[in-house]
């Protein structure tokens, strides 16, 4: 089982599905890769350091956070060798192309990724949309050897094929009042680990987060005050969606992006699923 996230941000994996691929990992052991792809350079976000330090900081934690939680940790490179620069992410052929050789390389079973945003009346964060969008966009690309090769040159003989995963969409917190979702998975007992990688996002949570004002945090005073806000944003978010405040969840959407989903398949290696028969029947109507 090899699971692939592609998000925007340092961080945004441990408010996202950072449960679910615990819980794989418990499940599976050392049959299980998990990896993490950030997309941008963490070098804006914040109100007191430089962006240099901005940088550093954010990528010394989320190095942090997967020791914690024994995933893999790569920051996307572009061609030229470069991070993606936070808050100027553009649908461009060199992105593309760099999301394209990180997917081939590690050849994921399942998918992650944002959202697009479909409601012009939801709140958007730019970088999640643009990876969305390239995720989108570059999925059948995934299993077309050469398409990329001016960016990466390969030789264009015979080529081998390519898996190409099942791709799923993540909650977005930015996309307020458009949240919709296919599969729910119970991380209470993944919990306390997704409370302790979030905490090693020090710079986030304990100052821009509560210093923007946009995500109802207070500086947490220890983990404990941290256990606390984490729960009460997990519970509010089951509220938005309709459901009780407990157990915590974590969100998906089954997209018809990549592989077409064999949903019998798809239930069985979900973890710790909460069942739903009629959003059962609708994936089922979707992909057969």
């Amino acid at each position: 089982m090899k699971a692939l996230f592609i998000h925007a941000h340092f961080d945004d994996y441990e408010f996202t599905a950072a449960g679910t691929f615990e819980l794989w990992r418990r499940q599976w052991g050392p049959a299980f890769q998990g990896k993490v792809l950030v997309c941008t350079d963490g070098a804006s976000g914040h109100h007191r350091l430089s962006r240099e330090e901005t940088a550093r900081v954010r990528l010394a934690e989320q190095e942090a956070s997967a020791r914690e939680g024994g995933y893999d940790f790569e920051l996307l490179r572009l061609p030229d060798g470069a991070a993606p620069r936070e808050a100027c992410l553009r649908h461009t052929p060199t992105f593309l192309a760099a999301l394209w050789k990180a997917i081939r390389d590690f050849e994921p079973d399942y998918l992650f990724a944002p959202p697009p945003p479909t409601d012009p009346l939801a709140g958007v964060h730019l970088d999640h949309s643009a990876v969305a969008d390239a995720v989108r966009d570059v999925a059948y690309l995934i299993n077309v050897p050469h398409v990329f090769t001016p960016e990466y040159p390969a030789p264009e003989g015979p080529a081998r094929a390519c898996k190409v995963p099942v791709i799923l969409a993540v909650y977005d917190p930015y996309m307020i009042g458009a949240q919709t979702f296919d599969l729910a998975v119970d991380i209470e007992s993944a919990f306390e680990r997704v409370t302790r990688m979030s905490w090693c996002h020090q710079s986030q949570i304990k100052e821009w987060l509560p210093w923007v004002g946009r995500h109802a945090l207070e500086t947490p005073r220890d983990l404990a005050d941290w256990r606390r806000q984490l729960r009460a944003r997990s519970e509010r978010q089951n509220q938005e969606l309709g459901l009780p405040p407990r157990p915590a969840r974590e969100f998906f959407t089954v997209t018809g992006w990549g592989e077409l989903p064999d949903v019998d398949r798809l239930l069985r290696d979900f973890p710790a699923l909460i069942p739903d028969a009629d959003r059962e029947a609708r994936l089922r109507r979707r992909f057969g």
